[in-house]
């Protein structure tokens, strides 16, 4: 039995879950999320809480247990509370400025990057070196964090780009002189 699949998944008091021919809809406070289900995955609904079962013991049944259960879960919480990335700017020069719905980077290169979000995500930037994601969907907003983090990733020698908040990044000794 997947250790992650059999757990039961609580749900909040504002959001509602109904299940529709292998369609998963969740809706709460922050907007409403649509999934399609694995159909080899049941879902049961009782009692405040969300089961998802399993009909065998094969290798994929027992992968898209665990993978079903996660997914749901991540959109039960992301209709209650949403989710939320933050980044780091750190370089000399390199900043980063909402314009509209636009972000306006200054990384270093030639040109400033502009970044378009979809309607879903919502982006900030409390001070110019540092972005913060917000949205429902936990997918959305990692993979947007990602493609920020990809335009400068952090180099090792001297620490320079984007990261994530917390991220420690191991450093390389340069050139030594002789």
């Amino acid at each position: 039995m997947s250790r992650i699949g059999k757990l039961p998944i609580k749900i909040p008091e504002k959001v509602e879950v109904r299940e529709e021919n292998n369609h998963l809809i969740c809706k709460g406070p922050k907007g409403e999320l649509h999934r399609t289900i694995h159909p080899a995955m049941k879902l049961k609904v009782e009692n405040g809480e969300i089961f998802v079962e399993r009909p065998d013991d094969t290798q994929q049944s027992r992968a898209l247990h665990g993978l079903t259960r996660s997914l749901v879960a991540n959109m039960v919480e992301g209709v209650s509370g949403g989710f939320m990335k933050k980044l780091e700017i750190i370089g000399v020069g390199y900043r980063a400025e909402m314009k509209g719905k636009n972000l306006n980077l200054t990384i270093g290169y030639s040109h400033p990057i502009i970044m378009h979000f979809p309607d879903e995500i919502s982006a900030s930037c409390p001070t110019p070196n540092e972005i913060v994601i917000e949205g429902m969907d936990k997918e959305l907003v990692g993979r947007t964090a990602a493609k920020i983090r990809s335009f400068r990733k952090p180099e090792p020698y001297k620490g320079k780009g984007i990261r994530y908040a917390g991220e420690h990044v191991r450093r390389k000794a340069g050139k030594t002189g002789a």
